[in-house]
């Protein structure tokens, strides 16, 4: 087959697939996780069902592909966060406010309550923990962050306080979180 007879097809299939994801989705919001069924999302992708059961065994298995596309944008966003101009302690307050605020947008549903439960979220987690130990463990060697906890068990205490923003009345609030978090970890004289 040629390139480009290949990569047109494999841009179709990418293509299919988000359509899918978006769709399913959209639908789940509008009418709730039990509400959909596969004909349904076939229906309102435009595609025959048979087809969507190539891409997909089942709704659960699309909210799941789904979700893992949004964590990856969730990484990302994190990532962006961690790469603007500052100091660690700055860059690290930067990324717990992004986090803080994905966290306040996108849990408390159902949905987000059903698609919680996978092995992807577990990595994700542990990726996150990961990522805001490095940012403190720089604000640690630029002595901006308090030296007498070690970086791994103020990496935890950050992402579970922050998950507190889940249940946020307002961005304002979220913001005061993120502040008395990074005050938590302040290097003290």
């Amino acid at each position: 087959m040629p390139r480009v007879w290949s990569d047109t097809v494999e841009a179709h299939r990418r293509a299919v697939r988000e359509a899918i994801l978006d769709t399913t989705a959209l639908l789940v919001s509008r009418h709730g996780l039990r509400s959909v069924a596969m004909g349904q999302i076939a229906e309102e992708t435009g595609i025959a069902r048979a087809t969507l059961y190539r891409y997909f065994s089942g709704v659960e298995a699309i909210l799941s592909a789904w979700h893992e596309r949004q964590v990856a944008a969730h990484v990302d966003l994190l990532a962006q966060a961690a790469e603007r101009p500052g100091s660690p302690l700055e860059r690290l307050t930067a990324v717990l406010g992004t986090y803080a605020s994905i966290v306040h947008e996108h849990h408390g549903t159902d949905l987000a309550a059903a698609l919680h439960r996978g092995a992807h979220v577990a990595r994700a987690q542990r990726r996150l923990t990961e990522f805001v130990r490095d940012l403190v463990a720089a604000g640690l060697e630029a002595g901006e962050i308090r030296r007498d906890v070690p970086p791994d068990e103020l990496a935890h205490y950050c992402v579970h306080a922050l998950a507190a923003a889940a249940g946020a009345p307002s961005r304002a609030a979220v913001r005061r979180l993120v502040e008395v978090t990074a005050d938590g970890l302040r290097a003290r004289d």
